[in-house]
C-alpha cells in the first residue's frame, strides 16, 4: 500500500496522492470482502503529528478527545478530523493532515462510494 502498489518493497514511497487512494481501496477491498457487514470504531487519544507506525512517534500534544463509532467508516473519519480541526490544541494535528493532503483519503472514499462525508454527530454521556 505504502508504494500505491508500484513496487514490491513496501518502503517505496509513491506520490502522496496515490497512496492516499490505496489507503481507500484497500478499505473498499475489505469492506467488499465483508459484503459491508461492518462496524467502525476510532478511538481518539493520544493524537500525535507522527503515525504509530514509527519506530519513535512524537510524543501527543493534543487532549483525549473521546470514542466515535458509525456504520459509515468516511463519516466517522470526517467526523474526527473535523474534531482535531476544532479543538484548542488541534494546531500541530490539523497542520500535519494539510501538509500530507490527509483529507484527500477521505475525498477519494467518497468518490469510490464507500461513504459519505456527511454525518451527524450525537453525544452520549
Amino acid at each position: 500500500m505504502h508504494s500505491a502498489g508500484v513496487a514490491s518493497d513496501h518502503w517505496v514511497t509513491a506520490e502522496q496522492d496515490d497512496f492516499l487512494e490505496s489507503m481507500a481501496e484497500a478499505d473498499e477491498a475489505v469492506i467488499n470482502h465483508m459484503h459491508g457487514k461492518m462496524m467502525y470504531l476510532n478511538v481518539m487519544n493520544r493524537l500525535s503529528v507522527d503515525c504509530d507506525c514509527l519506530p519513535n512517534p512524537s510524543e501527543p500534544d493534543m487532549h483525549d478527545i473521546g470514542v466515535l463509532s458509525s456504520l459509515d467508516p468516511v463519516a466517522l473519519d470526517q467526523a474526527c478530523v473535523d474534531l482535531i480541526h476544532i479543538a484548542p490544541d488541534g494546531a500541530s494535528v490539523t497542520e500535519r493532515i494539510a501538509s500530507r493532503h490527509g483529507e484527500h483519503t477521505l475525498e477519494y472514499a467518497e468518490e469510490l462510494g464507500i461513504g459519505s462525508r456527511s454525518y451527524r454527530l450525537t453525544v452520549l454521556d
